[in-house]
């Protein structure tokens, strides 16, 4: 495929919605039209391009975004067929970050769905231009006015609608243009030849009741339109096209079409609409970034021939040519053999082998320009939101923020063989996925990685397991506890004495105790002048008191607490490292008990959006869960947002009761915020356990 494509002529935009929609089929269609495929893949056959991997043709669903490239009337199209399912939002995000514009698909039936929703959100977050696509009009059920109604209600956008269906459900044959004022058939199997012609009687007075509304809409959008529309004036299609993608770029209407991606009718006049409305990278603002040498804050053109500004917006472990990394060039160009120096990490990288993506398919290339999306061979040290610029300019583009995971397991191989392989897989999947996150619990000794819902993790386990052959027993996490004490210990004295043959050992010494406020962590102070403890002996009673600090009175590490030492006393003899080391440890213990010791919990901040029909429930539901409720927000398209604390030992399973509380329309967040006390009938149950 050539390259040289001016910027005018490059989209690069993502397929985003809900899951089910058909974002992977209505993909498949842009590739067969355009000939990049010669035949059709199909979700439910497991033949489709960017589902590529076994655990999204076992499921039917995307998990990972895949890129492709496509060719139409002498545009290059870079499309990116992102997940629908909640668990793999930050998947949506990432593509987001770097595209252009975006088709957002919608089930003709459905309407707006939960998922859309949320796109629809990060879509606004990054000012993405969208136009929308009504998919399965050939579903029993299907409404193309019902779904622009929720449009313009759940999302609070403004839908311009550019077309008229024909026919409905099973009878859905095409659709009317209401620019051009013709009517499109797709007769044949593969859609392949639409049929244009006259509207047909029955839908002309529907047509030009349409096509008014839609010029109306479309001159709202202009001062010089709207006074020719006013004075009754003829408005020219190019007018219209000219102001209509103008306001697309700057968010402020979306064209809808419709069509049957399934059934291969109206995917080719998409096309069209993508090169009509949605921005070339010349149609984007000039991207920011930091100069890392100053900290001044700069906009580089989308211009080949300035310094380069590139991101990475995603890492593949490719099964056979290894690491690979997609990314994004904002400025300058990225050559084959070149060395760009990686500002994020502050190394210089040396690009191997660039790659035009074509699914799990690739091309070799020589260079990837500003405004384009390539991916390489061979980054040591590159990963998810770095930037990659030039060594003489070093800039740093904003990263890309991914939510908090909410949901862990613990992991433990099966044998010593599988510990080995599995260090590596989980380094290898962290790497693809910055949203997994992997601590070793010091407590319990066990791997726990955390994700973001269910499905996330069992696609995670299914991987080791399948792609890196690690057996391992996945059990279930526990949360987090921490000790401290509630008011103060003053000169707290203990002497550790043994007397056996020979030498005997002798340590005393004596502590205050003090609680601090919660994050102050552990402070120890060493308070001895003139000598009651020597000086090579203080090293060791530091060791001790972190040890006991470690394990607590009742099983949990210790926090929030200052520990001076004060005074006491040694033995000529007997005394070592080791009895003063043994005298901290267990003084600490008992001067802990004197102090009123208490258990305290991880407390979650949770955010939870929700149509306000579900409000009473929701607010039910974080109450039975020792909940504390701290407000609520109305969003626009009547949505609320209701912000509470909640234990994160009560959040388990609360992914799963409130899709089925609100009919899979809520979403939450949430993150780790403080620890605070629990109760002592709370206290018995956790310490029984």
């Amino acid at each position: 495929m050539s390259q040289n494509f001016p910027l005018e002529k490059c989209r690069n935009i993502g397929i985003i919605a809900h899951i089910d929609a058909g974002k992977t089929t209505t993909t498949e269609r842009i590739l067969f039209y355009s000939g990049r495929t010669y035949r059709i893949g199909s979700v439910d056959d497991g033949t489709t391009v960017t589902d590529w991997m076994v655990q999204e043709r076992e499921r039917g669903i995307t998990i990972v975004s895949a890129a492709v490239t496509a060719e139409w009337k002498g545009y290059q199209i870079n499309v990116i067929d992102t997940p629908g399912h909640i668990d793999f939002t930050a998947e949506v995000q990432r593509s987001l970050r770097v595209l252009d514009g975006g088709v957002v698909v919608f089930d003709a039936v459905q309407g707006v769905e939960p998922q859309s929703e949320t796109v629809w959100r990060q879509a606004d977050r990054y000012s993405v231009p969208r136009i929308c696509f009504v998919n399965k009009m050939d579903r029993t059920g299907a409404s193309y006015e019902y779904t622009i109604g929720t449009i313009k209600s759940r999302l609070g956008a403004n839908p311009i609608s550019m077309q008229l269906p024909i026919g409905s459900e099973s009878a859905f044959k095409g659709m009317i243009d209401l620019l051009e004022m013709k009517a499109i058939y797709f007769e044949d199997e593969l859609g392949k030849e639409p049929k244009v012609t006259e509207i047909p009687a029955d839908l002309k007075a529907k047509a030009e009741e349409m096509r008014g509304q839609m010029v109306e809409k479309i001159a709202e959008l202009d001062d010089d339109l709207t006074m020719k529309y006013l004075e009754g004036e003829e408005i020219s299609i190019d007018e219209m096209k000219t102001v209509l993608r103008q306001a697309v770029i700057q968010n402020k209407a979306t064209p809808v079409f419709c069509g049957s991606s399934l059934k291969n009718k109206g995917v080719q006049l998409v096309l069209d609409a993508i090169i009509d409305y949605l921005p070339s990278p010349l149609d984007i603002p000039h991207v920011k970034a930091t100069l890392t040498k100053t900290g001044e804050d700069v906009t580089f053109p989308t211009d080949e021939n300035a310094p380069l500004t590139a991101l990475v917006f995603k890492i593949v472990g490719d099964p056979y040519v290894g690491r690979l990394a997609y990314f994004r060039v904002y400025s300058g160009r990225i050559k084959t053999g070149e060395t760009v120096y990686n500002s994020s990490k502050g190394k210089k990288e040396r690009i191997g082998r660039l790659l035009r993506m074509y699914a799990d398919r690739r091309e070799d290339i020589e260079e990837v320009k500003a405004g384009d999306i390539g991916a390489v061979l061979g980054l040591k040290e590159s990963f998810t939101g770095d930037t990659l610029s030039d060594g003489d300019n070093p800039a740093l583009l904003e990263s890309i923020s991914f939510p908090e995971p909410v949901i862990s397991i613990a992991i433990e191989p099966k044998s010593t063989v599988d510990q080995e392989k599995m260090g590596n897989a989980i380094q290898r999947l962290t790497e693809e996925d910055p949203t997994l996150r992997v601590r070793t619990d010091e407590t319990t000794g066990q791997t726990v990685v955390s994700g973001m819902g269910e499905l996330h993790l069992d696609v995670f386990v299914d991987r080791l397991k399948r792609e890196f052959n690690v057996q391992a027993n996945v059990g279930n996490p526990r949360v987090s506890y921490r000790e401290t004490i509630t008011r103060p210990v003053k000169a707290y004295s203990y002497k550790y004495v043994k007397q056996s043959g020979g030498h005997g050992q002798y340590g005393h010494v004596v502590f205050d105790l003090e609680p601090l406020d919660r994050g102050q962590g552990i402070v120890f102070e060493n308070k001895i002048f003139g000598g009651s403890i020597p000086k090579e002996y203080i090293p060791a009673v530091e060791k001790g008191v972190k040890e006991a600090v470690e394990a607590g009175v009742l099983g949990y590490p210790v926090v929030d607490m200052k520990i001076a030492l004060v005074d006491g006393s040694y033995h000529e003899v007997d005394s070592s490292e080791m009895a003063f080391k043994m005298a901290a440890i267990m003084g600490f213990r008992e001067a802990m008990q004197k102090g009123s010791s208490v258990l305290l919990e991880p407390i979650m901040k949770v955010e939870v959006t929700i149509p306000e029909e579900y409000l009473g429930e929701v607010l039910g539901q974080l109450t039975a869960r020792r909940g504390e409720i701290q407000g609520t927000d109305v969003h626009p398209g009547n949505t609320q947002a209701v912000r509470a604390m909640v234990p994160a030992a009560e959040m388990f399973g609360y992914a799963t009761q409130l899709r089925s509380g609100t009919q899979g329309r809520g979403v939450f967040t949430m993150e780790f915020d403080h620890y605070s006390p629990v109760s002592d009938s709370i206290k018995e149950k956790i310490l029984n356990k």
